[in-house]
Order: C-alpha cells, then structure tokens, then sequence
C-alpha cells in the first residue's frame, strides 16, 4: 500500500466564527465572514481546493480514498474521517468543503464525513472568534 498523501493549510480566525452547521465545514481564502457562514471554521486560507497538489487531487479522485481531516486549533485537534470520490472536481478558488452528504460541487474536497461543524468543541471556536488565531487543516488521504 503506498504512503499517505498529506497536506496542511493554514487559517486563521474572525469574529463572526459561529461553527454551527450540521452538513459541513469550511475553511475559505476570503477575509470577510458575515454570520450566515455558520460552517466556516477559517479566513484567509492559505489554499483553496484549485491550489491543493495535483498528486493528492489525484488520490481523492481515487474510487476507495479514505480521507481524514485533522484541524489544529493551538494544543486543541479535532478529526473528521471521510472520503474521496473519482468525480471531485477540485477547481474553486475561493474555498475548501467537507460534506457528511455525497453532494460534490467544485468546493467540496471531501464526502461522506462523520462530523461537521456544530461538533467542533466549543473551546475551539472561542478560540476561532479571535482574528489573530492561527488554525492548520491537515489533509491525509490513503
């Protein structure tokens, strides 16, 4: 079996982090976030899904990829495990989606997932709704 793909993103906070939906998170490039965007987790990104490697686009296009998301909040972690999908399309410049549903746009990166936002401890997101926190997605697919 060959060696897992990784990659790490770093993010950051803003005041309106509110990690309360129950389909998704999303971390995204944008600096702005109004309270709609309840399952963002993170601004500024460093990556969007169009920006990610070609190599690990290709292991998530994989039919069997399993996929799990560790966001890194300071000595805080939280993990979701998921799955890839041969019909990711991985293109959009702005943001990065994990989905619990099967539905794939050009945001998602990840479906089928086991948690999204409202379970991401509440510590975290206080963490979060500080500008100045630094946040780190770290992607491994196998």
């Amino acid at each position: 079996m060959a060696a897992p793909a990784k990659f790490e993103i770093l993010f950051y906070g803003h005041e309106n982090i509110r990690s309360n939906h129950q389909k998704t998170i999303e971390i995204t490039k944008a600096s702005h976030l109004t309270l709609q965007g309840d399952c963002i987790v993170g601004v500024n990104a460093k990556s969007s899904c169009a920006e990610l490697p070609e190599s690990l686009k290709d292991r998530l296009k994989s039919p069997d990829a399993k996929v799990t998301f560790l966001i890194k909040v300071g000595d805080d972690t939280f993990v979701v495990k998921g799955q890839g999908h041969p019909n990711l399309i991985l293109t959009d410049t702005q943001d990065i989606v994990i989905r619990k549903s099967d539905f794939i746009c050009p945001r998602t990166l990840g479906v089928k997932c086991d948690k999204a936002s409202d379970l991401l401890p509440r510590r975290m997101v206080r963490k979060l709704q500080d500008p100045k926190t630094v946040g780190t997605l770290c992607i491994t697919v196998w």
